[in-house]
């Protein structure tokens, strides 16, 4: 069995921000040169997602607007983890949209039904963040 671990590091210049990392995933299951397995992609922070939806603009503020009705950031007194933070909305945001996925890898290629996309999801942005990626097979 081969494994390739690997890390994706990012720092959005606003406080929430979805990033479609598929083409990088992709990239990675290349580089692994397995060509029958399962890739874990998961978020290493505990204030960002990994998720699979649609790439598609108007989803992903439908995301942002429902998330912030769900878990508003402001005011950030209605929260008892904001002592001295200001991100327990971002640690809620987290739990909704979910720590990682697992995709199948067939023929050498990440297999997804349409439309699938892999996102990062960010909720408390602006400082580094990694993405761990695991990719095991033959």
């Amino acid at each position: 069995m081969k494994v390739l671990t690997e890390q994706l590091t990012f720092n959005t210049r606003t406080k929430r921000a979805f990033i479609n990392i598929t083409p990088a995933v992709a990239e990675l299951v290349k580089k692994s040169g397995i060509k029958e397995g399962l890739c874990l992609v998961n978020a290493m922070h505990i204030t960002a997602s990994v998720f699979i939806n649609d790439d598609e603009p108007g989803l992903h503020r439908d995301f942002d607007r429902w998330l912030e009705k769900l878990a508003p950031h402001e005011p950030t007194s209605q929260y008892n983890h904001n002592n001295g933070e200001d991100n327990a909305d971002a640690h809620l945001k987290r739990s909704i949209m979910g720590r990682e996925v697992v995709v199948a890898v067939t023929d050498a290629k990440l297999d997804f039904g349409p439309w699938e996309q892999i996102f990062y999801g960010e909720f408390d942005g602006c400082r580094n963040k990694r993405v761990l990626v695991k990719i095991i097979g033959e």
